[in-house]
């Protein structure tokens, strides 16, 4: 199976929705409100400073995507690159559609002058993701995630 990566653009708004969605049932089993994850996906294409999503096509199918966004770590005075909302069709699974994606993510962050690594989260019962990410070359980085989450809406529920 050939895989082509490539940045994702207005025109998969609905895909990456879809994906993203996807994403959240299965690893979290949390249902994302559609209105507000179309909406937060939609934000990410008109401000790019926000992020870039990335899509893996075959036979010029979407078959798995991811979103980059960039911390300031001014210990390092160079940005962390932020690997998330990772999904892999189940039909594409274990066809290396990830590592095709990971691949590119870090072609893309050497050739950036000031990224100074690759970061992202994992659900701590997602063993599956966890061995995929360790077989890439990926560690746990000794830090554990604190979070007070939806401030928005005044209450501290976790939903991504």
């Amino acid at each position: 199976m050939q895989i082509k990566i490539r940045k994702a653009s207005i025109t998969d708004l609905d895909t990456v929705v879809a994906f993203v969605s996807a994403m959240a049932r299965e690893t979290e089993g949390k249902a994302l409100a559609p209105e507000t994850l179309t909406a937060g996906v939609r934000a990410v294409f008109e401000d790019p400073t926000k992020g870039t999503y990335l899509i893996a096509e075959s036979d010029g199918e979407p078959v798995g995507g991811l979103l980059i966004t960039t911390e300031w770590s001014d210990w390092r005075n160079a940005h962390y690159w932020w690997i998330q909302s990772v999904f892999v069709s189940p039909g594409h699974r274990g066809k290396g559609v990830y590592r095709a994606l990971h691949r590119h993510v870090e072609t893309m962050a050497r050739s950036e002058k000031g990224v100074c690594g690759l970061r992202l989260y994992v659900d701590t019962h997602n063993q599956t993701a966890k061995t995929v990410y360790e077989r890439l070359g990926m560690a746990l980085s000794g830090y554990e995630l604190y979070e007070v989450s939806d401030m928005s809406r005044g209450d501290a529920r976790h939903d991504g």
